[in-house]
């Protein structure tokens, strides 16, 4: 089987699923579109904003994503997102919350979840020190250079056990951050002062 029969019977399952419906209430509507007709929305808020509106209108999936310039996977993802929130919203409309509350929550549905990254790998204290050796002169650090570079800076940090791993690109930004680039004359002039 090939990729472009794959392909198409993967398309056609996926044009046999059937679209959640979207169903808006007048003030949910009302704040889409107000959200659709700002000058200073961001585009990817406002072309949310725009799917769901033509969700609500009985669009099909397909038609939103050929006409928003939209990948049907994320047409369909918003409106599954719309949908598990429709109870959130119908509860703060029985709440009666202003139309400024629920443009927040609105916005707060149409935004990207976070996404998860990595952690900090490194400490302050860490970092402080790595930066320290870069004020340290080479020799004291038996180290046959005239200079620190971020490789031997990172070999430095690990030998003297002040980190278990780190690149030296990872050195190099906190050099960057610190203002020092690397061990020199006038560097070590700047941490003696």
């Amino acid at each position: 089987m090939c990729f472009n029969e794959t392909n198409g019977r993967i398309s056609k399952l996926m044009s046999m699923i059937k679209a959640l419906p979207i169903n808006l209430s007048n003030l949910q509507k009302t704040v889409l579109q107000q959200i659709v007709r700002g000058t200073t929305k961001p585009y990817r808020l406002v072309r949310r904003a725009k799917l769901i509106l033509a969700a609500a209108s009985g669009e099909s999936n397909s038609s939103i994503s050929r006409r928003l310039e939209l990948d049907r996977v994320q047409v369909r993802q918003w409106r599954s997102r719309w949908f598990e929130e429709r109870e959130k919203l119908s509860a703060a409309e029985e709440q009666q919350v202003t139309e400024k509350a629920l443009m927040v929550l609105i916005k707060g549905i149409l935004s990207d979840r976070p996404r998860p990254g990595t952690t900090k790998s490194f400490t302050v204290e860490q970092v402080v020190q790595i930066v320290a050796i870069a004020c340290e002169e080479c020799e004291k650090s038996d180290r046959p250079v005239s200079h620190w570079t971020p490789s031997e800076l990172a070999d430095e940090a690990i030998k003297r056990g002040i980190v278990e791993k780190i690149s030296p690109r990872s050195v190099g930004r906190f050099l960057k951050r610190s203002d020092i680039t690397t061990t020199s004359r006038s560097l070590l002039v700047k941490c003696q002062n």
